[in-house]
């Protein structure tokens, strides 16, 4: 154990925060405008992306919550990475092919496409933003706060470098900056949290082998109190936990702004095929990865009770890092702390300035010039941003823990709902807006009651009831509005009859 938080740390995790910013530049040094700022510029590989999706679906909170999930728990919840197994080949075989067909400007330019409605648009990135808002200030504030505790540095401070350094790119060059400094930020996590567990294997007696003992006689990979599948259907189980993931990361594929951005920056679908499959074994391996690490803490405790610095499973993993790592080590994985916050968040900011300009402003005033839009891009980037930072600090300053858990329980089942939408609109073509509108309002709706009145339901079954309740009851308003309605050619997976 050595002393925790060094001066030779801090030099570590300055270096790292101004070499983000200094790469994040270099790839802004190019006037972005219009569509490039939106979209990229056409010459960014296929890898980069693939990395930055991985970034920006993991975010700080689980860089802290799954190794302390699996430090206090079991592995269920590893089988909602496992998920990824349902969520790529649908997302390949089914929504690829029809954005690389339509060429979309966003996520939710689909939903205008497919049903012919502005106003679908418009409530599709009305419902991101306002999810994006209250995410990033969270992803800047948990991780702070973490850090701060750690490291004895002032939280408000923290928050304030992270948000200024992720608005500087993000609002100076566009798509194409925040993807190759999440690819970077992406491979620090990556080595970093590998590294992490090397170490962490070595110090305990016995090695890999006490680990896998734990795993299994042990009965740490799954409870005796815990189901392959349950007999109440919609409970946890490892079966609800696979279907609900995959379907969750499915959701986010199809239908979250941040990942469609993405796959707009080609229409060659062997690329988009190509960042789809890499984001599924990355995300795969390092939640492998985290879960041992939890384990591996598990263990190292067990063996060490004394050197236990704190209780709360979310700082678990910070706490060893800090106290446990050798010098200058600590310092490269705090800063991959810091880099999994910063991806969320720049992505974060980038996407709802183009949802912003693309489904909102330019839907209003069809006729806007390019250059205008970017420029309001641009400030939507540093206004949301501040926004972020501000209300990050009010939660610091106040004693909020279960804000993340409130937030994504609350407005994440409006995005089951939103994914509904697209699924309806993909594999129904005789679905029309009516329809997809009273879907979203069910669906949202159903899911709510349960949330607070149901709680037996797992909330992992709750993107399978939306994406269900959205065709049953979008098919059934569709069929008594407009019987003889069929999809514009080229938006659904089958294309319809002339």
């Amino acid at each position: 154990m050595h002393e925790g938080f060094t001066w030779i740390d801090t030099v570590v995790l300055i270096v790292y925060l101004g070499g983000v910013l200094l790469a994040g530049l270099y790839y802004s040094k190019k006037d972005m405008q219009g569509k490039e700022f939106f979209k990229g510029d056409g010459t960014i590989p296929w890898y980069v992306t693939c990395v930055s999706i991985f970034a920006t679906l993991l975010s700080p909170i689980s860089f802290l919550s799954i190794p302390g999930n699996s430090y206090h728990g079991s592995w269920i919840l590893w089988w909602a990475q496992i998920g990824m197994l349902i969520a790529i080949p649908l997302t390949i075989r089914f929504f690829l092919p029809i954005y690389s067909r339509l060429e979309i400007d966003t996520a939710y330019h689909y939903l205008e496409k497919r049903f012919e409605s502005k106003r679908l648009r418009m409530l599709g990135a009305i419902m991101f933003i306002l999810f994006q808002l209250g995410r990033m200030s969270i992803i800047m504030y948990l991780p702070s706060l973490a850090l701060a505790q750690l490291t004895g540095i002032d939280v408000n401070l923290l928050i304030v470098v992270m948000g200024v350094i992720a608005i500087i790119y993000s609002y100076s060059g566009g798509l194409k900056a925040v993807l190759y400094t999440d690819f970077i930020q992406g491979t620090v996590l990556i080595v970093g949290i590998a590294l992490t567990l090397i170490v962490m294997i070595g110090s305990i007696n016995g090695g890999f082998g006490t680990i896998w003992d734990t795993l299994t006689t042990g009965h740490k990979f799954l409870f005796e109190t815990e189901h392959w599948i349950s007999p109440d259907i919609l409970s946890t189980s490892v079966f609800i936990v696979f279907i609900g993931g995959g379907l969750s990361t499915f959701a986010s594929y199809i239908s979250s702004q941040d990942i469609v951005q993405r796959f707009t920056t080609t229409t060659d679908v062997k690329q988009l095929n190509k960042m789809t499959l890499g984001n599924g074994v990355l995300s795969i391996f390092s939640a492998t990865v985290f879960f041992l690490v939890g384990t591996s803490l598990f263990v190292f405790y067990a063996q060490n009770p004394d050197l236990l610095m704190t209780d709360r499973r979310d700082l678990v993993l910070a706490a060893y890092i800090t106290y446990e790592l050798p010098t200058g080590l600590t310092g490269i994985l705090l800063a991959a702390l810091f880099a999994a916050a910063q991806s969320t968040l720049s992505t974060g900011i980038n996407s709802v300035a183009t949802s912003w300009v693309l489904d909102v402003q330019s839907v209003a005033d069809p006729e806007m010039p390019m250059k205008r839009q970017t420029r309001i891009a641009q400030f939507i980037s540093l206004g949301v941003g501040i926004l972020s930072i501000v209300v990050a600090i009010i939660m610091a300053g106040s004693n909020i823990h279960s804000a993340y858990e409130w937030f994504n329980s609350f407005i994440g089942l409006a995005l089951g709902a939103l994914a509904g939408m697209f699924v309806l609109g993909a594999f129904c073509p005789r679905a029309n807006a009516k329809g997809a509108l009273a879907g979203f309002i069910v669906s949202t709706a159903v899911v709510i009651y349960l949330k607070y009145f149901v709680p037996s339901v797992s909330f992992w079954a709750y993107t399978f009831i939306t994406i269900t309740l959205s065709i049953l009851v979008g098919s059934l308003v569709s069929r008594m509005t407009e019987p003889s309605y069929e999809a514009p050619n080229g938006t659904t997976v089958f294309t319809p009859h002339p």
